[in-house]
């Protein structure tokens, strides 16, 4: 399929990041999964600590070599811009815990330490962005979502153009259940597109896949690295600005 393919969309869920120490919602120790139980994540990994799993880095390595066009993710934890990703080909679709924008101008900062606001609020932090007039000074925000909020129109319209335009999406890590991050994928299908579902749990969309795999993404990755001739590029330095 991939050989096949003109165009790939990669729809990332917090599966992919489990193995960097961050627990995902649905797993078998997830979030939720263990609230149900009457129990707690027990995890000390924080996002500043956290580094970019081999499915981040085998992502960045596909992205370079234009085998994929665009990643669209519903995970807030910045590792696919710290793993050295272009934003340019990453759709952020819930924010990033690390990123702040400007609400004049619109101008992105990614920083070392996770912002300390979420829901879109105003962080205390102005924009150093230049122009003709020297330095911009909006007021920056935090670019994570709460639940009542919308998601970033250019991120989503980028998602949307994307996953129209594909005609292989893979999800990678997510039981497709938000909306409508979730639904993305389908629009790939409903324009003659191929899908892959790669996740441990069952998803909402499994019977419309052309291709299921319940495995670790990981696994999946380092076998697809592999048959394309790809070397996965370890992670020497966490991209910041």
């Amino acid at each position: 399929m991939i050989r096949e393919a003109k165009c790939i969309v990669v729809h990332t869920g917090a599966g992919i990041s489990t193995s960097a120490g961050i627990p995902d919602f649905r797993g078998p120790n997830g979030v939720w999964t263990l609230e149900k139980q009457g129990k707690k994540s027990d995890t000390t990994m924080t996002f500043e600590s956290a580094q970019p799993t081999i499915t981040h880095m085998a992502l960045v390595a596909m992205v370079e070599a234009r085998i994929i066009q665009m990643i669209i993710s519903q995970n807030v934890d910045g590792l696919h811009l710290r793993s050295g990703l272009l934003r340019e080909n990453l759709a952020e679709l819930h924010g990033n815990v690390f990123m702040e924008r400007c609400e004049k101008c619109g101008k992105e900062f990614l920083r070392d330490s996770a912002v300390a606001t979420v829901g879109l609020k105003r962080t205390g932090n102005r924009c150093s962005n230049g122009g003709a007039r020297g330095n911009c000074r909006g007021k920056l925000r935090d670019t994570v979502l709460d639940w009542k909020d919308c998601l970033p129109k250019e991120d989503l319209e980028r998602a949307e153009h994307y996953s129209s335009k594909a005609d292989l999406s893979i999800c990678l890590g997510t039981t497709l259940q938000i909306v409508p991050s979730g639904t993305l994928p389908l629009l790939t299908k409903r324009n003659g597109g191929k899908l892959v579902i790669c996740n441990l749990q069952p998803t909402k969309y499994d019977d419309q896949a052309d291709l299921l795999m319940r495995t670790y993404v990981d696994n999946i990755m380092e076998g697809i690295t592999k048959r394309l001739g790809i070397e996965i590029p370890e992670v020497t330095s966490l991209q910041t600005t």
